[in-house]
């Protein structure tokens, strides 16, 4: 949560969307796609944070765990559980894709709960990149899968009448192109949410000083309830990747 606590004269002057500016790691030049920036930093810091998981930890696979090795064995059988249970075996195939999202997403989160740190996932430029490479892979499967027979997804043979039938397709084609919207704005919505709930208290908590009781218990409950938002908030978009890769692997209404 980078950024200072206000700016100007007031101690309560507090500018909690501050921490969501975009900076060149280098100098105080303009940025550009090339641009190494304070996001670039901590989305390689979170897949370092996952390497050293998922590929260090569990090197060994030793009968008797480590705890980075448990842990590691949790996510998995946790983000495998899922896909099958809503993607069914057929989704297994696409298993290690899934878990990278999860754990990214989850990575990112967490770590940016660390004072002074960035939220790479509080930012539409980084979540919409995500929906929209699970919008074009789960339509590429479709496709690959059934050709012109994914086109049924959108077709409701059950309704009663011919006309009720084509209003429900237009509906249905425009709910599905909304899907990228809805899956990157849920997340970076709720992620720049909470961390500038976080630093309005952290603001007001240190313009009060010693007087920041309540403030600071705020904080607290605020930060592990954000803690807790960092898990569903990957676990969300997950399993809403699973449900749209179920909708492309069994397209039929």
């Amino acid at each position: 949560m980078a950024g200072d606590a206000g700016h100007g004269d007031s101690p309560f002057n507090i500018h909690p969307m501050d921490q969501f500016m975009v900076e060149p790691l280098f100098g105080d030049g303009a940025v550009h796609w090339y641009t190494p920036t304070n996001a670039t930093l901590w989305m390689l810091l979170s897949v370092g944070a996952i390497t050293l998981l998922m590929v260090t930890a569990t090197r060994g696979r030793a009968l008797v765990p480590s705890r980075g090795q448990s842990t590691a064995e949790v996510l998995f059988g946790f983000v495998r559980k899922m896909v099958e249970d809503v993607a069914g075996k057929e989704g297994a195939k696409y298993f290690p894709y899934i878990l990278t999202l999860f754990l990214f997403i989850l990575f990112a989160n967490v770590l940016a709960l660390i004072p002074t740190s960035f939220a790479p996932t509080s930012h539409i430029a980084v979540t919409a990149v995500l929906a929209i490479a699970v919008f074009v892979t789960v339509t590429a499967i479709g496709f690959m899968k059934h050709g012109a027979h994914f086109l049924k997804l959108f077709w409701v043979s059950s309704a009663p009448t011919l006309a009720l039938r084509i209003v429900l397709a237009v509906i249905e084609v425009i709910s599905y192109f909304v899907r990228p919207v809805s899956h990157s704005i849920r997340l970076g919505g709720n992620m720049m949410a909470g961390h500038a709930v976080l630093k309005v208290f952290a603001g007001f908590a240190g313009a009060l000083g010693v007087g920041a009781i309540l403030p600071f218990a705020a904080i607290a409950a605020i930060y592990g309830l954000e803690l807790l938002v960092a898990f569903i908030q990957a676990y969300v978009f997950a399993i809403l990747t699973c449900v749209y890769l179920n909708d492309a692997l069994h397209p039929g209404h």
